[in-house]
């Protein structure tokens, strides 16, 4: 946090523990980071090896007094056991809003510092709480089209987002033929920016705009009780679930058009660039795919037998393949 600003954050409300903050950070080489309202120590801290600690590891802390900041925070906390990460929300001013959150390496510290901590008094009058954090993991993406099932959904995410750990697809509770995920993260925090991805892009998929949250109680409770029903499928008229399965005559380019057609995402545009000939005549190429309305675009490699052909055939013969590799990924066989 303390950089050219520093100064000015000195000179506000709170000037002589703010300088001691200062001068132990200096004394113990300790870096504290600020960022979106919080201030945080560690995630990881220098030094650590090992994985994340898991769900379940961090505490909540309140009724801090607004003028206490880590240099009496963060060694009290350690005196339980080692910090993974601290957190202390933050005000414009440069006091601490009351709160503050602590990740142990174990959820065993975690309990033991819930068991020795809550009700200290930090300060004459300042009996800290102490509980386990409710460390929301999970977002309810609404409004999704029923085209997109759960593999799909499922790589997409992975593409978009990091920490993905579980994606469940259940038929919407609010809109009608449309469905709602339900994608448990591997920490808060990468729940956290997902959310602020999601929040900050486009909020489109396959064209349908959708809604994201935090995973509501009620929704929670429903999933697990089995309440919610099973997600709408959707494939257009001409490759539903008793003909999707079958091969057309119709080449795969047409039969893509025809998909993206019926799906109103766009007609696919194609990007080919042949990098050199192999053994045999085999000619390798690149490739990339933008579908409008598709929240990514498909790119890979391959090959084609193209020591003979003129170069308007050999980017007809690519284009095909390419066009039935993407029906392949969407689930289509293409004669």
């Amino acid at each position: 946090m303390m950089n050219g600003s520093s100064e000015a954050w000195l000179n506000s409300v709170n000037k002589d523990n703010k300088a001691a903050l200062m001068l132990w950070m200096k004394s113990y080489n300790i870096d504290l980071v600020q960022v979106n309202g919080q201030r945080k120590y560690g995630g990881p801290p220098p030094g650590w090896v090992g994985e994340t600690p898991p769900y379940g590891s961090e505490v909540f802390i309140g009724n801090l007094p607004q003028e206490i900041y880590e240099d009496r925070l963060i060694p009290l906390f350690q005196s339980v056991g080692k910090l993974f990460e601290f957190r202390l929300m933050m005000t414009f001013s440069g006091l601490n809003r009351g709160f503050a959150y602590a990740r142990y390496p174990t959820r065993r510290m975690a309990e033991l510092a819930i068991s020795h901590l809550n009700g200290h008094e930090i300060k004459r009058g300042y009996r800290i709480v102490v509980s386990r954090s409710t460390e929301k993991c999970e977002l309810a993406l609404d409004g999704l089209p029923s085209v997109l099932d759960k593999d799909n959904l499922t790589r997409i995410l992975c593409g978009l987002t990091a920490g993905v750990d579980t994606v469940s697809l259940h038929a919407s509770p609010m809109t009608d033929m449309k469905n709602m995920a339900i994608i448990r993260y591997n920490s808060h925090r990468a729940a956290a920016m997902a959310k602020k991805s999601f929040c900050e892009g486009t909020n489109l998929l396959y064209g349908c705009p959708f809604h994201v949250d935090w995973l509501q109680p009620t929704v929670k409770q429903k999933q697990q009780s089995g309440g919610l029903l099973q997600p709408h499928s959707f494939l257009p008229q001409m490759w539903n679930s008793e003909t999707k399965q079958k091969k057309f005559s119709v080449s795969g380019v047409q039969c893509l058009q025809l998909i993206c057609d019926r799906m109103k995402l766009g007609q696919p545009v194609y990007q080919i660039k042949f990098l050199g000939m192999g053994s045999c005549g085999w000619l390798r190429f690149w490739y990339r795919v933008v579908i409008p309305k598709h929240c990514a675009p498909f790119t890979g490699y391959s090959w084609l037998l193209g020591d003979n052909l003129i170069p308007t055939d050999k980017h007809d013969q690519a284009k095909e393949m390419v066009a039935l590799r993407l029906l392949s990924e969407l689930g289509y066989v293409v004669d």
